[in-house]
Protein backbone atom coordinates (compact mmCIF):
# COMPACT_ATOMS: atom_id res chain seq x y z
CA UNK A 1 0.00 0.00 0.00
CA UNK A 2 3.08 2.20 0.67
CA UNK A 3 4.36 1.62 -2.63
CA UNK A 4 0.98 2.99 -4.26
CA UNK A 5 0.73 6.89 -4.41
CA UNK A 6 -2.79 8.13 -4.15
CA UNK A 7 -4.38 11.31 -4.95
CA UNK A 8 -7.12 13.12 -3.07
CA UNK A 9 -9.62 15.65 -5.01
CA UNK A 10 -12.00 17.42 -2.93
CA UNK A 11 -14.52 19.01 -4.48
CA UNK A 12 -16.43 22.47 -3.61
CA UNK A 13 -19.99 22.60 -2.68
CA UNK A 14 -20.62 24.70 0.90
CA UNK A 15 -22.07 23.20 3.72
CA UNK A 16 -22.25 20.11 1.42
CA UNK A 17 -18.84 19.87 1.70
CA UNK A 18 -19.20 18.12 5.13
CA UNK A 19 -19.22 14.72 2.96
CA UNK A 20 -15.75 15.08 2.88
CA UNK A 21 -15.40 15.02 6.76
CA UNK A 22 -16.54 10.75 6.85
CA UNK A 23 -14.16 9.96 3.39
CA UNK A 24 -11.13 11.43 5.10
CA UNK A 25 -12.09 8.92 8.42
CA UNK A 26 -12.81 5.42 6.29
CA UNK A 27 -8.84 6.97 4.65
CA UNK A 28 -7.84 7.20 8.50
CA UNK A 29 -9.33 4.18 9.32
CA UNK A 30 -7.64 2.01 6.27
CA UNK A 31 -4.09 3.50 7.24
CA UNK A 32 -4.07 5.36 3.32
CA UNK A 33 -2.34 8.38 3.57
CA UNK A 34 -3.06 10.51 0.41
CA UNK A 35 0.64 11.55 -2.03
CA UNK A 36 -0.95 14.61 -2.90
CA UNK A 37 -4.42 16.36 -2.48
CA UNK A 38 -6.39 19.05 -4.44
CA UNK A 39 -9.02 21.10 -3.36
CA UNK A 40 -11.51 23.25 -4.84
CA UNK A 41 -13.78 25.65 -2.30
CA UNK A 42 -14.83 24.12 0.93
CA UNK A 43 -12.51 21.17 -0.65
CA UNK A 44 -9.00 23.47 -0.03
CA UNK A 45 -10.23 23.92 3.66
CA UNK A 46 -10.89 20.18 4.01
CA UNK A 47 -7.65 19.79 1.84
CA UNK A 48 -5.20 21.94 3.97
CA UNK A 49 -6.44 21.10 7.36
CA UNK A 50 -6.12 17.16 6.55
CA UNK A 51 -2.54 18.28 4.54
CA UNK A 52 -1.65 19.93 7.71
CA UNK A 53 -2.03 16.48 9.59
CA UNK A 54 -5.49 16.80 11.07
CA UNK A 55 -7.26 13.74 11.32
CA UNK A 56 -11.04 12.97 9.64
CA UNK A 57 -12.25 12.59 13.17
CA UNK A 58 -10.54 15.68 14.80
CA UNK A 59 -12.01 17.61 12.24
CA UNK A 60 -15.42 16.17 12.89
CA UNK A 61 -14.84 17.13 16.37
CA UNK A 62 -14.28 20.72 15.34
CA UNK A 63 -17.23 20.88 13.13
CA UNK A 64 -19.38 19.46 15.83
CA UNK A 65 -18.24 22.04 18.45
CA UNK A 66 -18.53 25.12 15.91
CA UNK A 67 -22.17 24.15 14.88
CA UNK A 68 -25.53 25.40 16.43
CA UNK A 69 -27.89 22.30 15.24
CA UNK A 70 -31.04 24.39 14.33
CA UNK A 71 -33.07 22.23 17.01
CA UNK A 72 -30.61 23.53 19.84
CA UNK A 73 -32.08 26.24 22.27
CA UNK A 74 -29.87 29.28 22.26
CA UNK A 75 -28.82 28.29 26.39
CA UNK A 76 -27.82 24.18 25.26
CA UNK A 77 -25.70 26.45 21.81
CA UNK A 78 -23.85 28.10 24.04
CA UNK A 79 -22.46 25.25 26.01
CA UNK A 80 -20.92 24.22 23.14
CA UNK A 81 -17.34 25.41 23.88
CA UNK A 82 -16.29 27.35 20.57
CA UNK A 83 -20.10 28.44 19.09
CA UNK A 84 -19.41 32.15 19.83
CA UNK A 85 -16.72 32.31 17.71
CA UNK A 86 -19.34 32.04 14.91
CA UNK A 87 -20.42 35.59 15.65
CA UNK A 88 -16.69 36.64 15.09
CA UNK A 89 -16.50 35.09 11.63
CA UNK A 90 -19.54 37.48 10.25
CA UNK A 91 -16.87 40.39 9.08
CA UNK A 92 -19.11 42.48 7.41
CA UNK A 93 -17.51 43.40 4.12
CA UNK A 94 -18.91 47.15 3.46
CA UNK A 95 -17.46 47.71 0.27
CA UNK A 96 -19.97 46.83 -2.77
CA UNK A 97 -17.66 43.76 -3.49
CA UNK A 98 -19.41 40.95 -1.43
CA UNK A 99 -20.94 40.76 1.68
CA UNK A 100 -18.48 39.45 3.88
CA UNK A 101 -13.79 39.89 4.01
CA UNK A 102 -14.02 36.21 5.28
CA UNK A 103 -10.75 37.14 7.16
CA UNK A 104 -11.48 35.69 10.81
CA UNK A 105 -12.78 32.59 9.42
CA UNK A 106 -9.72 32.00 7.60
CA UNK A 107 -7.85 33.37 10.62
CA UNK A 108 -8.93 31.03 13.02
CA UNK A 109 -8.74 28.07 10.29
CA UNK A 110 -5.16 29.05 10.31
CA UNK A 111 -4.43 28.99 13.59
CA UNK A 112 -5.89 25.08 13.79
CA UNK A 113 -3.31 24.13 10.75
CA UNK A 114 -0.38 25.28 12.68
CA UNK A 115 1.02 25.72 9.09
CA UNK A 116 1.90 29.44 7.32
CA UNK A 117 2.80 27.53 4.13
CA UNK A 118 2.48 24.87 1.52
CA UNK A 119 6.12 24.36 2.45
CA UNK A 120 4.81 23.27 5.79
CA UNK A 121 1.87 21.27 5.25
CA UNK A 122 2.65 17.68 5.68
CA UNK A 123 0.85 16.24 2.61
CA UNK A 124 1.69 18.07 -0.49
CA UNK A 125 -1.52 20.40 -1.45
CA UNK A 126 -2.68 22.09 -4.76
CA UNK A 127 -5.49 24.81 -4.21
CA UNK A 128 -7.60 25.89 -6.90
CA UNK A 129 -8.85 29.68 -7.62
CA UNK A 130 -10.08 31.30 -10.67
CA UNK A 131 -8.88 34.50 -11.84
CA UNK A 132 -11.23 36.39 -12.25
CA UNK A 133 -10.43 39.02 -15.29
CA UNK A 134 -8.61 36.45 -17.02
CA UNK A 135 -11.30 33.68 -16.84
CA UNK A 136 -8.73 30.98 -16.23
CA UNK A 137 -7.64 28.55 -13.33
CA UNK A 138 -4.92 29.40 -11.01
CA UNK A 139 -3.13 26.25 -9.74
CA UNK A 140 -1.90 27.94 -5.90
CA UNK A 141 0.92 24.85 -4.49
CA UNK A 142 3.71 27.56 -3.22
CA UNK A 143 3.80 30.54 -0.34
CA UNK A 144 1.47 31.43 1.47
CA UNK A 145 -1.38 29.35 2.83
CA UNK A 146 -3.94 31.60 3.81
CA UNK A 147 -4.43 33.80 1.05
CA UNK A 148 -4.82 30.37 -1.29
CA UNK A 149 -7.32 28.90 0.70
CA UNK A 150 -9.26 32.16 1.46
CA UNK A 151 -9.12 32.71 -2.64
CA UNK A 152 -10.54 29.19 -3.46
CA UNK A 153 -13.11 29.55 -1.35
CA UNK A 154 -14.33 32.75 -2.58
CA UNK A 155 -17.53 32.58 -3.93
CA UNK A 156 -18.65 35.59 -5.63
CA UNK A 157 -20.87 38.55 -3.81
CA UNK A 158 -20.58 36.23 -0.37
CA UNK A 159 -16.81 36.59 0.27
CA UNK A 160 -14.25 39.55 -0.89
CA UNK A 161 -12.04 38.29 -3.72
CA UNK A 162 -8.49 37.79 -3.14
CA UNK A 163 -5.85 39.69 -4.64
CA UNK A 164 -2.64 37.65 -5.17
CA UNK A 165 0.52 38.21 -6.84
CA UNK A 166 -1.39 40.62 -9.31
CA UNK A 167 -4.61 38.63 -9.76
CA UNK A 168 -8.14 38.92 -8.73
CA UNK A 169 -8.68 35.39 -7.26
CA UNK A 170 -12.35 33.87 -6.69
CA UNK A 171 -14.01 30.55 -5.88
CA UNK A 172 -11.74 27.87 -7.86
CA UNK A 173 -15.46 26.13 -8.83
CA UNK A 174 -16.04 28.70 -11.85
CA UNK A 175 -13.11 26.29 -13.02
CA UNK A 176 -12.50 22.99 -11.79
CA UNK A 177 -15.11 22.07 -9.04
CA UNK A 178 -13.57 18.74 -8.52
CA UNK A 179 -9.70 18.92 -9.37
CA UNK A 180 -8.92 15.47 -9.66
CA UNK A 181 -7.08 16.01 -13.29
CA UNK A 182 -3.86 17.77 -11.05
CA UNK A 183 -3.47 14.84 -9.25
CA UNK A 184 -0.92 13.56 -11.98
CA UNK A 185 1.70 12.42 -10.22
CA UNK A 186 -0.55 9.68 -8.39
CA UNK A 187 -0.90 6.02 -9.48
CA UNK A 188 -4.78 6.05 -7.87
CA UNK A 189 -6.61 9.09 -8.28
CA UNK A 190 -9.73 9.43 -5.78
CA UNK A 191 -12.45 12.22 -6.66
CA UNK A 192 -15.20 13.77 -3.87
CA UNK A 193 -17.73 14.86 -5.74
CA UNK A 194 -19.65 17.23 -2.99
CA UNK A 195 -22.33 19.46 -5.23
CA UNK A 196 -24.95 16.91 -4.35
CA UNK A 197 -28.43 17.04 -6.20
CA UNK A 198 -30.87 19.80 -6.72
CA UNK A 199 -34.21 18.93 -5.62
CA UNK A 200 -37.94 21.83 -5.69
CA UNK A 201 -39.88 21.86 -2.55
CA UNK A 202 -42.57 20.29 -4.36
CA UNK A 203 -43.16 20.20 -8.45
CA UNK A 204 -43.20 23.03 -10.44
CA UNK A 205 -41.29 25.24 -8.18
CA UNK A 206 -40.03 28.40 -9.34
CA UNK A 207 -36.85 28.69 -8.10
CA UNK A 208 -36.36 32.60 -5.73
CA UNK A 209 -33.49 35.03 -7.12
CA UNK A 210 -30.74 33.01 -4.34
CA UNK A 211 -31.72 29.77 -5.44
CA UNK A 212 -31.92 30.73 -9.09
CA UNK A 213 -27.81 32.33 -9.18
CA UNK A 214 -26.22 29.49 -7.45
CA UNK A 215 -28.92 26.85 -8.98
CA UNK A 216 -27.07 28.43 -12.05
CA UNK A 217 -23.65 27.87 -10.89
CA UNK A 218 -23.95 24.40 -9.77
CA UNK A 219 -25.30 23.52 -13.31
CA UNK A 220 -22.19 24.94 -14.50
CA UNK A 221 -20.13 23.31 -11.80
CA UNK A 222 -21.41 19.97 -13.01
CA UNK A 223 -21.13 20.52 -16.95
CA UNK A 224 -17.66 20.85 -16.19
CA UNK A 225 -16.80 17.96 -13.81
CA UNK A 226 -18.82 15.59 -16.24
CA UNK A 227 -16.71 17.01 -18.93
CA UNK A 228 -13.28 16.17 -16.86
CA UNK A 229 -14.45 12.72 -15.71
CA UNK A 230 -14.73 12.18 -20.21
CA UNK A 231 -11.32 13.61 -20.48
CA UNK A 232 -9.35 12.54 -17.57
CA UNK A 233 -11.36 9.81 -15.64
CA UNK A 234 -10.32 9.60 -11.86
CA UNK A 235 -10.33 5.68 -10.59
CA UNK A 236 -12.64 6.18 -8.11
CA UNK A 237 -15.08 8.56 -8.55
CA UNK A 238 -17.87 9.08 -5.14
CA UNK A 239 -20.90 11.86 -5.23
CA UNK A 240 -22.91 11.37 -2.24
CA UNK A 241 -26.19 11.80 -2.92
CA UNK A 242 -27.31 15.01 -1.04
CA UNK A 243 -30.19 17.02 -1.00
CA UNK A 244 -32.29 19.66 1.26
CA UNK A 245 -28.91 21.37 1.81
CA UNK A 246 -28.03 24.40 0.92
CA UNK A 247 -24.62 26.54 0.51
CA UNK A 248 -24.64 27.98 4.04
CA UNK A 249 -27.15 25.40 6.06
CA UNK A 250 -23.82 24.02 7.58
CA UNK A 251 -26.36 23.35 10.73
CA UNK A 252 -27.39 20.46 8.85
CA UNK A 253 -24.10 18.38 9.25
CA UNK A 254 -26.00 15.60 10.79
CA UNK A 255 -27.99 14.97 7.71
CA UNK A 256 -24.91 15.22 5.47
CA UNK A 257 -23.14 12.99 7.39
CA UNK A 258 -26.23 10.35 7.14
CA UNK A 259 -26.49 10.76 3.14
CA UNK A 260 -23.05 10.28 2.42
CA UNK A 261 -22.65 7.14 4.20
CA UNK A 262 -23.21 5.02 1.47
CA UNK A 263 -20.54 6.71 -0.57
CA UNK A 264 -18.11 6.24 2.10
CA UNK A 265 -19.05 2.60 2.32
CA UNK A 266 -18.30 2.61 -1.18
CA UNK A 267 -15.05 4.59 -1.32
CA UNK A 268 -13.98 2.03 1.32
CA UNK A 269 -14.75 -0.70 -1.01
CA UNK A 270 -13.83 -0.03 -4.41
CA UNK A 271 -9.86 1.75 -2.57
CA UNK A 272 -9.60 -2.08 -1.08
CA UNK A 273 -10.32 -3.64 -4.39
CA UNK A 274 -7.67 -1.18 -6.25
CA UNK A 275 -4.97 -1.88 -3.56
CA UNK A 276 -5.05 -5.90 -2.81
Amino acid sequence: MKDIKIGLALGGGGAKGLAHVPMLEALDEMGVRPHRITGTSIGSIMGALYAAGISGQRIRAGVEGMIINKGDSFRAALKKRDVLRWFEFLDVDFSPSALFKGDKFIDFLYGQMGAATFEELETPLRIVATDFWKSEQVVLESGDLRSAVKASMGLPGVFTPVQREGRVLIDGGGVNPVPHDLLDDCDVTIAIDVMGEMQPDKPGQIPNLVRAVLGTFDIMQNSIVAAKCTLTPPDIYIRPTIVGVDILEFYKAEEVYAQAAPERDRLVEELKGLLS
